[in-house]
C-alpha cells in the first residue's frame, strides 16, 4: 500500500481527531481533518481521499447523512465509522448501508492500523476490478502496464457514461481512436453507430458534403443525395479525427452542430435535428492554432469539455513488452503463424526505442519480423533492418547511412516532406497546395513517414 494514501477523519471531538492524525501521520500516511459533516464532505470532494474515519454522531450532520453522500459516488473510498459507546447498533447499521467496518471510541492504536490497512488493501483491488470491467472490442483493444495508461483508462471510465464532448490529444500513433472507440463501447450509446471522419484525409471541397450531406444536384458532381456523418451517427458518436485541420468555415458549421443540434445539407433550406455524442482528436497543439489563426476558439471550448492526452510510447517503456505480446497473438491468429518468442536481449532493444511513430510504429515492426525472420526466437541481429533508427540510451541517433538506393529516396522524400511543412506552419492544405498533390496524399505521406509537428517540428 502507499505510504502516502490519503485518509480523511471526519469528527467533532478535537482530541479524536489530534489522535488519529498523530498515529496516522507517524506511520507515513497523508492525514485531513474536518470537524463536522459539511467540512467533511467538502474535503472529501475537493481531496479525494483513500480512505474516510466519520464520526457517527455529530451536530447538524450526522455520520449517517454523511455516509449516504460519500457513498452515493461509484468511485468513493471505503468509510470506516468511529461510534461512541452508545451508537453501535447504528454503526452496525452504518455497514449495512455501505461502511467498510466500525471501531469504538477511544480507538485502539493498532485496531485503527489494521483496519486501516484493510481497507486501503480492498480499495486497491476495487479499483483494479473497476478498471478491468471497462469493455474493449477484440480489434481495438488497448494494452499496457503503466501509471500513465491507467490514467487514460481512468478518464474513459470518467467519460464514457456522459454525453459531454471529448477532446483527445497525442502525437501520431499513440492510440486516440483506441480511446474513442473505448469511450462509445462503455457509454449509453454503444449500441448506435460508431461514424468515423479523418477530417485530415477528406479534400476541403468535399468535408463538408461528408459531415453535413448534400441534396441532388446542389454541385456539380451531386448526382445522388448523400446523407452526411452526423445524421448516419444519429443516436450514436462521431469521432472527429484531426480535427485540427478543418477549414475555418467547416469549423463554423460544426460549432452550430454542437450549439443547435441540427445540420442542413448543402442545397438544402430545411434543417435536420441529430442527437450525436461527439468525441474529436488531433495531435495539433490547438492552443498555438488558435493563436495563429487556424482554429476557432469557442469551438476548441465546445470540444474540450473532457481533455484526454494519450501519452507517448517512449514515456511509457514498460508498455511495450504487453504490446509485443499481443500483436504477436494477434498476428500469429490472423496469419496462422507459428508461435515466436522475443529473446531478452531483443526486447531490451526495442524497450529503449525511440518509436516516433508509437504504437502503429510499433505495430508494423512486429508484424514485419514475424514475416520476415525464421527463426523461432527473434534476436537483436534481427532488429538491425526494420528499426528506423538505433535505439541507444532510450534516445533517437543520426539516422544510418541508406543501405540501398530505395532507402536514400525515402530519406530524402521524408526530409523535404518536414522542410516543406515547416515552410508552412505544419499546415496540411497549405503544404499540399505547395508540392501539388492532393491532401490525402499527403496525409498517406505524412502517416507512412511517422512526420509530426511534435517529433520534427
Amino acid at each position: 500500500m502507499s505510504p502516502r494514501a490519503k485518509v480523511l477523519v471526519i469528527d467533532d471531538e478535537e482530541a479524536i481527531r489530534s489522535s488519529l492524525r498523530m498515529i496516522f501521520e507517524y506511520e507515513g500516511y497523508e492525514c485531513l481533518l474536518a470537524a463536522n459533516g459539511q467540512a467533511g464532505l467538502k474535503m472529501a470532494e475537493r481531496e479525494v481521499p483513500d480512505l474516510v474515519f466519520l464520526d457517527i454522531k455529530m451536530p447538524q450532520m450526522d455520520g449517517m447523512e454523511v455516509l449516504k453522500a460519500i457513498k452515493s459516488d461509484e468511485s468513493s473510498p471505503p468509510v470506516v465509522i468511529l461510534s461512541g459507546h452508545g451508537t453501535v447498533a447504528t454503526a452496525v447499521e452504518a455497514t449495512k448501508a455501505g461502511a467498510y467496518d466500525f471501531i469504538e471510541k477511544p480507538p485502539d492504536r493498532e485496531r485503527l492500523l489494521l483496519v486501516a490497512r484493510n481497507a486501503l488493501s480492498q480499495r486497491k483491488l476495487t479499483e483494479e476490478n473497476r478498471r478491468l470491467k471497462l469493455s474493449f472490442d477484440e480489434r481495438y483493444k488497448m494494452e499496457g502496464e503503466s501509471q500513465a495508461l491507467q490514467k487514460v483508462w481512468d478518464a474513459i471510465r470518467r467519460a464514457a457514461p456522459t454525453n459531454a464532448t471529448v477532446l483527445i490529444t497525442g502525437e501520431s500513433g499513440v492510440g486516440k481512436e483506441l480511446v474513442a472507440r473505448a469511450i462509445h463501447r462503455n457509454s449509453n450509446r454503444r449500441d448506435e453507430a460508431f461514424i468515423q471522419v479523418n477530417c485530415a484525409a477528406i479534400p476541403e471541397e468535399l468535408i463538408e458534403s461528408e459531415l453535413f450531406g448534400h441534396e441532388k444536384g446542389s454541385f456539380t458532381g451531386a448526382t445522388e443525395k448523400q446523407i452526411g456523418k452526423f445524421e448516419l451517427a444519429h443516436k450514436g458518436t462521431i469521432f472527429l479525427d484531426e480535427v485540427g485541420d478543418m477549414s475555418l468555415r467547416t469549423q463554423a458549421k460544426v460549432l452550430r452542430v454542437l450549439q443547435e443540434g441540427e445540420v442542413e445539407r448543402i442545397g438544402s433550406q430545411k434543417t435536420v435535428n441529430v442527437d450525436v455524442r461527439v468525441i474529436a482528436a488531433t495531435n495539433h497543439d490547438l492552443e498555438k492554432s488558435i493563436e495563429r489563426g487556424d482554429f476557432r476558439e469557442d469551438l476548441y471550448f465546445r470540444l474540450n469539455v473532457i481533455p484526454i492526452t494519450v501519452p507517448p510510447l517512449r514515456e511509457r517503456p514498460e508498455d511495450i513488452a504487453p504490446l509485443i505480446r499481443h500483436f504477436v497473438r494477434q498476428f500469429s491468429a490472423e496469419n496462422n503463424f507459428r508461435p515466436r518468442t522475443f529473446n531478452p536481449a531483443a526486447m531490451d532493444v526495442l524497450r529503449r526505442h525511440p518509436w516516433r511513430g508509437n504504437v502503429r510504429e510499433l505495430r508494423n515492426t512486429i508484424e514485419r519480423l514475424l514475416i520476415m525472420v525464421e527463426g523461432d526466437e527473434i534476436k537483436p541481429e534481427d532488429l538491425a533492418d526494420v528499426l528506423r533508427r538505433p535505439a541507444e540510451g532510450g534516445a533517437a541517433g543520426p539516422p544510418e547511412p541508406a543501405a540501398s538506393l530505395q532507402d536514400f529516396k525515402a530519406g530524402a522524400e521524408r526530409q523535404f516532406l518536414v522542410q516543406k511543412r515547416r515552410e508552412h506552419k505544419w499546415n496540411i492544405s497549405a503544404t499540399a497546395n505547395a508540392i501539388g498533390t492532393p491532401r490525402s496524399n499527403l496525409y498517406k505521406k505524412l502517416e507512412q513517414y511517422a512526420i509530426t509537428q511534435e517529433s520534427d517540428g
